[in-house]
C-alpha cells in the first residue's frame, strides 16, 4: 500500500469533483497513516500554489463522536484555495455533494506549537468571528470510516469568515442559525461546540502538536459545527447569523 498513491486518489477526486469509493474498502490503514495520506494530499495543493492558512476541527459534538464510535476530535488543514469571500459565489460544479455548517472561527495571534491550557488560550488568539464551513466528502454517498474522513482532510472544501470581534466577546450559548434563501434551516447553540468553543482551540493545539503541525500567527482555526450540515443546491444564498458576532453569507451558482 502506497500512501502517496492514496493521497493522489483523494486529491484528484477533490480537484475534478468526482466521487470515489472509500479508500478503506480495499486498503487497511491506521489513523496515523490516514493523517499521512491527508498531509500528502494537501502537499499536492501546495505544489499547485495553494498556501496553508489554518486548521479545522471535526467531531466537536458528543453526538457526532458517538455516531462515529470515537472518543476524540479530528482535524484537517485549510488552504487559501478554500477561502470563500464574504458575499461571494461558489460554483456548485466544483463540488461533489457539498453541505454547509454554522461555525465560529478564531484568528491566531501567537504561534501555537504545543498544547495550550484553556486558562491561557486567549493569549494566543487575536479575534473571533461567525463563519460558515462548506464540507464536501470525496466519497460516494458521503459515506466513510474514521480513517477515510481523516485521509480526505476531514471533508474540508471551503470556508467563509464574518467580521472579527475582540477575544473577550462572550461565546457561551450564542444562538447560531443557518439560513438558506431567508429560511432558517438549522438552529443551534455555540455550546454544541465542545460545550465551549474555546475548548476547540485547546483541542486544536493538542491535536496539531501531536502531529508536529505548527499553527502560525495569522492562521484561522475553524472550531467545528454547531448544528447538522445542510445540503447545498444551485441558486441559494447561504447565511449564518450568530448572536453578538453578526452574520456571514455567500451564494451558490
Amino acid at each position: 500500500m502506497n500512501l502517496k498513491n492514496l493521497a493522489k486518489i483523494v486529491d484528484d477526486a477533490a480537484l475534478n469533483a468526482k466521487p470515489i469509493s472509500q479508500l478503506s474498502l480495499n486498503n487497511q490503514f491506521s489513523e496515523k497513516e490516514a493523517y499521512e495520506i491527508q498531509a500528502n494530499s494537501i502537499a499536492r495543493r501546495y505544489n499547485r500554489g495553494e498556501k496553508l492558512v489554518g486548521v479545522k476541527l471535526g467531531f466537536t459534538s458528543k453526538a457526532k463522536m458517538e455516531q462515529m464510535g470515537v472518543h476524540d476530535m479530528i482535524w484537517g488543514r485549510l488552504t487559501d484555495g478554500m477561502l470563500i469571500g464574504q458575499n461571494s459565489s461558489l460554483l456548485l460544479e466544483k463540488m461533489i455533494h457539498p453541505r454547509a455548517e454554522p461555525e465560529i472561527c478564531f484568528l491566531v495571534k501567537k504561534e501555537i506549537s504545543k498544547e495550550i491550557p484553556l486558562s491561557e488560550i486567549k493569549e494566543y488568539i487575536y479575534g473571533v468571528a461567525g463563519a460558515i464551513e462548506v464540507i464536501d466528502s470525496r466519497y460516494e454517498n458521503f459515506k466513510f470510516s474514521l480513517e477515510d474522513v481523516i485521509a480526505d482532510n476531514c471533508s474540508s472544501a471551503g470556508f467563509v469568515i464574518g467580521k472579527w470581534h475582540n477575544v473577550d466577546t462572550p461565546l457561551e450559548d450564542l444562538k447560531m442559525d443557518l439560513i438558506i434563501n431567508d429560511e432558517v434551516v438549522q438552529s443551534g447553540s455555540s455550546n454544541a461546540i465542545l460545550g465551549n468553543p474555546w475548548e476547540s482551540v485547546v483541542a486544536a493545539s493538542r491535536l496539531c502538536s501531536k502531529y508536529d503541525q505548527i499553527i502560525r500567527s495569522g492562521s484561522y482555526i475553524m472550531a467545528g459545527a454547531a448544528t447538522s450540515a445542510v445540503y447545498l443546491e444551485k441558486n441559494q444564498i447561504v447565511k449564518v447569523e450568530v448572536a453578538t458576532l453578526g452574520s456571514v453569507q455567500f451564494s451558490i451558482q
